[in-house]
């Protein structure tokens, strides 16, 4: 049954959120992210027992898939082994069919989109942002390069003030009247310069992303939504339309706005997987995909700010694009976003894994590694039990 429905002042808080996360578009301004309805990749279904999966929660009982996935408050799992649906479950009102919130998710998704575009000779990387949005002079990212925000490798000192009205400026809560121009890029005007340089540890700020989209719109010449359908989202072969949040002036929330079926995100893990092919084209480059695997600075994310808080995944880790990296043998890939937005994919077992989730907290201390012991164990079961 469905949570209470939702509105603009509650729609990211329990038990609201339950309806909320797959109804963004009945409670925020949206634009559509258009697929190609005649171009579709094709996802055959092999189902798989995974009647050997045992998981120990905190409380100590043992939880089997479904156990687990309603214990982390999942709303859409997908789990494909090589190409093939092997496993799909639906809750709190979703279906196969149903858009949902990635929060920041869109930022691998944005980086994407970034990256195909750099290959398309649209927008260079390494170049600073001034050069595409000259209104950036004189604030904290004067002198960042498009590489250094999508890397969170900026120097950008955020106080509470600040981040109290970037959360303003992206037009998800309740706003005053004195608020009702403020959004994304005027936030970005506002910001001063801090002592620190560009190009040190990882430091997570969402506005980067952000910013990353005013600089895409700007070398593409179109909107963000646009770019995102061209570039990325008709050459995977989405099943259907995704969507993006605009703040009050319209501006793309690229940071966390995305909404789309667990579905379609599988798809793009797949093409991911597949070093950019599908069905004997290059639709993503392979060289994109490499440096998603391998660009990204091992002693940036050590001396970050999670480093430590995420050495329980793994002590070799990096952030590229957006996109995680565990270091480890096998390699994984991965995306997040808070409340439980995750994506996997495993290269080596050829396995990927969408989980969509409502959790009431923004990071569940308890579900975070719950989800990062699960996977490897959900990996290996996907790619090595027979079809049943």
């Amino acid at each position: 049954m469905d949570s209470p429905r939702a509105d603009v002042g509650n729609w990211q808080a329990a038990p609201h959120n339950r309806w909320a996360f797959h109804h963004v578009r009945d409670i925020l301004p949206t634009a559509p992210i258009p697929n190609d309805p005649d171009d579709v990749l094709a996802l055959p279904r092999a189902p798989r027992s995974f009647d050997s999966f045992s998981l120990t929660a905190t409380d100590g009982s043992s939880l089997d898939l479904e156990g687990f996935l309603k214990a982390t408050a999942t709303d859409a799992c997908v789990i494909l082994a090589d190409g093939q649906i092997v496993y799909d479950y639906y809750d709190g009102g979703t279906t196969a069919r149903t858009p949902h919130i990635l929060m920041s998710m869109s930022k691998a998704f944005t980086g994407v989109v970034a990256g195909m575009m750099q290959y398309a000779g649209l927008v260079d990387l390494e170049r600073p942002v001034a050069d595409y949005v000259p209104e950036v002079t004189g604030t904290a990212f004067q002198g960042a390069t498009m590489r250094q925000l999508l890397d969170m490798r900026t120097a950008i000192p955020l106080d509470g003030e600040q981040t109290r009205a970037y959360e303003a400026a992206v037009n998800w809560t309740p706003y005053e009247p004195q608020d009702r121009e403020f959004g994304i890029h005027a936030f970005i005007r506002t910001t001063t310069p801090g002592d620190a340089p560009h190009g040190g540890p990882f430091s997570y700020i969402s506005a980067n992303t952000d910013l990353a989209g005013w600089v895409l719109e700007r070398a593409g010449g179109r909107t963000f939504a646009e770019l995102a359908s061209e570039h990325l989202w008709r050459p995977i072969g989405a099943e259907d339309g995704a969507s993006i949040t605009l703040d009050r002036q319209g501006a793309a929330r690229c940071a966390g706005g995305v909404s789309a079926t667990a579905l379609d995100i599988a798809r793009l893990g797949q093409v991911m997987l597949d070093r950019g092919q599908r069905g004997g084209r290059t639709v993503i480059p392979q060289a994109l995909i490499d440096d998603i695997a391998r660009g990204g600075d091992r002693a940036a994310w050590r001396g970050g700010e999670w480093g430590g808080p995420f050495f329980f995944i793994s002590p070799k880790m990096s952030y590229r694009s957006g996109w995680y990296t565990v270091d480890d043998e096998p390699q994984t890939l991965f995306a997040m976003g808070v409340h439980g937005q995750n994506l996997f994919i495993d290269p080596a077992r050829r396995v990927v894994m969408v989980k969509l989730s409502s959790l009431a907290s923004r990071i569940d201390y308890a579900a975070l590694p719950l989800t990062h012991a699960a996977v490897p164990q959900i990996a290996r079961i996907a790619a090595e039990a027979p079809p049943g």
